[in-house]
């Protein structure tokens, strides 16, 4: 590892969750339904049949780019890469080559809790593509399942700027968790809908650092990885495989691999094809797309994750805590309507508030009100005169002679019908729990 540097580029699959497919009317939701039930003319690449892009599929590709600080292009146009695949029954892909939806931005990986170095990652291009079917191993046979065929797939290019594997899992989290911010994708990579596929080869250091644009003259891709955790550790097996070869050496074959997660090991599955044997050629069916600047500017990019941190830090949260928010919009929306409630005289402060949402996971999907009333009463906790609350508690026993023989048979429900009468006569001013405690402790001494 010495005398070699990794360099290591990603491509992102994201699938888009609009109600229809890339360019027909089929639903676009086809996880669970029964094989080739969810297809048409159009994504089955019957002779004939037109495609029609799919608008929101378009501004969702922009509101990505704007995300990533992409460049939106203001001219950009469908190609056909050629290729042939079970998967593929129109022996084409209509994607984008040389004019995507976006270019040329950048990822800043602030520096977090898990990973204290920030570190920079340039977005090469985010484009626009169908989806392909879906092979089923069934025994000896192969399936092809066409329902996800044709469904918006977003393609998400880096430099290659990273240089081990830990970043590259950092990154693609926080990738993760801003796609689920803007809402365009669910991200479910157990469903599929966003796979990550790693671009790994390593070169000498004294001659990466002469050039730090020279790249290797070999390029190994590992496909359609699901996982974060499987991603790190193909990176570090690939990498430790090559430099295996440069060192005796050999150039590792440029080629595309699979990632055996049982074993822990990538394996061949085929010759990596270069730009030219997709033979792209711009797609005849679909005229270029021209955006307008105004039209550009009315796709506009909520606030992202990175930007709440540094707003939550501000209102007086611990760095660490303010990161654990925003990882899940859900969990950094309830922070926020919460904190909209807070009052001088509950004695209640936003760092209560994100205390509780960590801690305390069961309180997670409570409504704002009854999480801001549960905060109140645990930072103004009810004084009880205990004198008062025990003669009171021995007084409800005698009158209540029904209720105090069911507890004593065993019947929980007694005690509760006890403390509500407590409570009525104390009229609020007690915490029930401490009355459940007294209640328990009194009918105990008098067996």
């Amino acid at each position: 590892m010495d005398k070699y540097k990794p360099v290591i580029g990603l491509e992102i699959h994201v699938e888009l969750k609009t109600s229809s497919k890339m360019f027909c009317q089929c639903a676009a939701d086809y996880f669970g339904k029964e094989a080739n039930s969810n297809t048409c003319p159009v994504c089955l690449g019957l002779p004939g049949a037109l495609p029609v892009p799919n608008k929101k599929a378009i501004e969702w590709t922009i509101l990505i780019g704007k995300a990533l600080n992409c460049k939106i292009n203001p001219v950009s146009k469908f190609d056909r890469k050629h290729y042939f695949y079970p998967d593929l029954p129109k022996g084409y892909q209509i994607s984008q080559y040389d004019e995507p939806i976006a270019s040329h931005g950048d990822l800043e990986l602030v520096s977090n809790p898990r990973h204290p170095r920030g570190v920079r990652v340039g977005i090469t291009r985010v484009h626009l593509e169908e989806d392909t079917g879906k092979l089923l191993h069934v025994g000896a046979e192969t399936l092809v399942d066409f329902n996800r065929s044709g469904v918006p797939l977003v393609e998400i290019v880096t430099d290659p700027d990273f240089d081990n594997a830990e970043d590259v899992k950092v990154f693609l989290e926080e990738l993760h968790t801003i796609i689920r911010y803007l809402g365009v994708s669910d991200a479910d990579m157990e469903k599929g809908s966003m796979r990550m596929e790693p671009n790994i080869s390593a070169m000498r250091y004294e001659i990466r650092a002469k050039s730090e644009k020279k790249l290797p003259n070999y390029k190994v891709e590992v496909k359609n990885i699901n996982s974060f955790n499987f991603v790190k550790k193909a990176i570090e097996y690939e990498i430790e495989r090559q430099i295996d070869l440069l060192k005796v050496g050999k150039t590792p074959a440029q080629e595309t691999r699979g990632y055996d997660s049982k074993k822990g090991v990538t394996y061949s599955q085929r010759s990596k094809e270069e730009a030219h044997d997709y033979r792209y050629f711009p797609e005849p069916d679909i005229p270029p797309m021209t955006f307008s600047q105004k039209y550009i500017n009315t796709i506009k990019v909520p606030e992202l994750p990175q930007n709440k941190v540094i707003r939550y830090v501000h209102q007086g949260l611990k760095y660490i805590d303010a990161f654990t928010l925003t990882r899940n919009k859900k969990l950094s929306h309830l922070f926020e309507v919460t904190s909209l409630k807070i009052k001088k005289q509950d004695n209640v402060k936003v760092t209560d508030i994100a205390n509780l949402i960590i801690n305390k996971k069961e309180y997670i999907n409570l409504s704002e009100e009854v999480l801001y009333t549960k905060l109140r009463e645990i930072k103004n906790p009810i004084k009880t005169d205990e004198k008062e609350l025990d003669a009171l508690i021995k007084h409800l026993i005698k009158i209540n002679k029904q209720a105090v023989e069911d507890y004593k048979k065993g019947k929980e429900n007694a005690i509760m019908f006890l403390v509500g009468q407590v409570m009525r006569e104390m009229n609020g001013k007690a915490d029930a729990n401490i009355v459940r405690e007294r209640l328990i402790l009194i009918l105990k001494s008098k067996k």
